[in-house]
């Protein structure tokens, strides 16, 4: 096992008010509007609570936070390493994969405690996406504009052409200057149709692909500078982005063909992450900070200038206007949130990882915060949570 159980079992009351819907199996409370309700007394959530595992991308080496004999203990693997990305197999427990810079594709069995190098030596890896369909099929976005895919768990790989082929002139990435080439910054696979894949690019939009990676369209109204994209885990009409450009986020209730900006209460943003509830798919969060003022001098996105990035955490609900979160955060944050992690067993639970290492949770839906008391010496720009 990567990680030990905390059996404590968690009773969250929650307000009732006008009443209560099912769905999957779990109830969850909302007003007559169809709002939230995420407090107060007379319903009872009780569920047997499994403590995650945390895997994050430090800058310079992976980190792994374990809750073990009662306290959190903090490793670091891949030292002086570079990991760009990391994804976890819903179909076989324990089971990791890390995209790294110059190292390729690693590939864990044992929940991140230890790695072997299954592919990619010397191509920047950028992005992985493991099947929710075909077991031992993961798609991996690297640097230059490209994609590859491997059936057998990483251990072949094979590039899917048609993408590269789609690069236009203009797309670049500001990220690694002096290299500027455009790369894939995200992956997103339907949880609904297994052909369904989205790319997005580092600058460049986001492409959609309706059979497997074999041809490609670019879709009209998504963030031409992506940096997030996700479907939701269980509902294949609902997918999110997070950006650089326009408002900040997008979101589509197609399946990717059309897309949606929403600015009531955000105006023009430089989003970074987005999460979904588990249950609730109209339920999303953005993490977001101020675009540069150019008139005082400002060129580089605050959000990367830790100490002062003033950015908050977002929620948006049923289509209503974007909520500014607090709760407990530090407001204006500090540190950029580059993590927002759903936990898929328990609707209304957030993690929130910063990029100074902080990890911060929310139980209704973030109105309230605490933060865990674990640091993991930084998040650039990847957290996972494993449970199991």
């Amino acid at each position: 096992m990567y990680g030990a159980k905390n059996e404590k079992r968690v009773i969250v009351t929650i307000n009732l008010l006008e009443g209560i819907r099912s769905f999957s199996g779990q109830k969850i409370p909302y007003d007559r509007d169809g709002s939230l309700v995420t407090h107060g007394t007379g319903f009872f959530y009780d569920q047997a609570m499994d403590t995650p595992t945390f895997l994050a991308a430090t800058g310079n080496s992976l980190a792994r936070a374990e809750f073990t004999n009662g306290q959190w203990h903090v490793q670091h693997l891949f030292k002086n390493s570079r990991i760009n990305c990391l994804a976890a197999d819903s179909r076989t427990p324990h089971r990791v994969f890390a995209g790294t810079q110059t190292g390729g594709v690693y590939r864990s069995s044992d929940g991140g405690q230890s790695w072997t190098p299954v592919g990619l030596a010397g191509i920047p890896v950028k992005s992985l996406a493991v099947s929710p369909h075909a077991p031992n099929t993961l798609y991996a976005g690297c640097k230059p504009v490209s994609l590859f895919i491997s059936h057998d768990a990483g251990e072949s790989w094979k590039e899917l052409p048609a993408l590269r082929a789609c690069r236009k002139w203009w797309w670049f990435s500001p990220a690694e200057p002096p290299d500027w080439r455009p790369y894939v910054q995200a992956l997103a696979l339907s949880p609904a149709d297994p052909k369904i894949i989205l790319a997005g690019m580092e600058i460049g939009g986001v492409l959609r692909s309706e059979d497997g990676g074999q041809s490609w369209k670019t879709v009209r109204g998504a963030l031409l500078d992506c940096h997030s994209l996700m479907f939701h885990p269980t509902n294949g009409n609902w997918v999110y982005e997070g950006g650089g450009s326009g408002a900040g986020a997008a979101f589509s209730r197609d399946g990717g063909q059309t897309w949606q900006q929403p600015r009531a209460g955000l105006g023009k943003k430089y989003g970074w992450m987005v999460a979904a509830d588990p249950v609730r798919p109209e339920v999303w969060y953005l993490s977001a900070s101020e675009l540069p003022n150019l008139l005082k001098g400002e060129f580089a996105p605050p959000a990367h200038m830790d100490g002062n990035v003033r950015a908050h955490i977002y929620r948006s609900v049923g289509g209503a206007a974007w909520e500014q979160l607090s709760g407990g955060l530090p407001v204006p944050l500090d540190y950029m949130a580059y993590a927002l992690l759903p936990d898929p067993t328990a609707p209304g639970h957030l993690y929130a990882g910063f990029a100074n290492g902080d990890v911060w949770h929310t139980t209704d839906y973030g109105d309230h915060w605490t933060q865990m008391p674990f640091n993991l010496g930084g998040i650039h720009r990847t957290l996972i949570m494993l449970k199991g």
